[in-house]
């Protein structure tokens, strides 16, 4: 039986205004509901559908061959389809979310064209983190959380002291309240890091190393895609 610790506190919104419209965050989150429309629609089949586009470190790594069905799409491009496909509404609401809130302020501090590399990036970075310490494995990942975690770790670096309306579930009734992004988001990985130790071990669930992998990708990566002038670590304003 799985064993981890849930999420107890949920952000809402952030007080960071944004110079630029959010287009690309705007439309990934359009093609990730969208395709996730898609995969409902498949009905019965669409667990194959998670098995062809999801990416599997076994064919990857070529440990196991190509199911026979799926040779129309190469096995290394699923290492981006599987980042547009989500598990369940929870899965898909919960990573819309985080990348509506805090893609924004990404994607006007770097540029449209940067964004979308730096996005792929992480995910990527995220996929193989979580790949690596079992790349025999034949369970599919799939999901946006590893890109939207790179979000979350640049926003980490750029943006700490920002303001975060956030949701604390307290029994029947829900507190709100405003904390800064340091504060928010390194709860959320500290919370990333002691769940991936306790379902060490464990098959299939959530890709704890991947949240982690993408995180540090983009504490790692935003120096290097930000505009000239974006300040790292920028102050708290009066």
């Amino acid at each position: 039986m799985s064993t981890t610790i849930k999420q107890a506190m949920f952000p809402l919104h952030d007080d960071n205004p944004t110079r630029s419209f959010p287009f690309i965050t705007i439309l990934l989150i359009i093609a990730c509901v969208l395709i996730f429309m898609w995969q409902l629609s498949l009905g019965k089949h669409a667990q194959a559908a998670v098995y062809i586009f999801g990416a599997t470190p076994a064919f990857i790594f070529g440990y196991e061959p190509y199911p026979v069905k799926a040779t129309f799409i190469p096995a290394w491009s699923t290492t981006v389809t599987s980042m547009f496909l989500h598990g369940g509404w929870m899965h898909l609401l919960g990573n819309m979310l985080y990348l509506w809130i805090f893609g924004n302020n990404i994607e006007d501090a770097m540029g449209k064209k940067r964004f979308i590399i730096f996005y792929l990036l992480c995910g990527l970075a995220a996929l193989f983190a979580n790949a690596l310490p079992d790349p025999h494995s034949t369970i599919p990942m799939i999901g946006a959380s590893g890109a939207i975690s790179g979000i979350l770790g640049a926003y980490l670096v750029l943006f700490p002291h920002a303001r975060v309306l956030v949701a604390i579930p307290l029994g029947i009734f829900i507190h709100t309240t405003r904390l800064a992004a340091y504060w928010v988001l390194g709860f959320w990985f500290v919370l990333q890091i002691i769940n991936s130790l306790l379902s060490s071990g464990q098959q299939g669930g959530v890709a704890w190393g991947a949240h982690i992998g993408g995180f540090v990708a983009g504490i790692i990566l935003i120096p290097l895609f930000k505009r000239r002038g974006v300040q790292l670590f920028t102050p708290r304003r009066s």
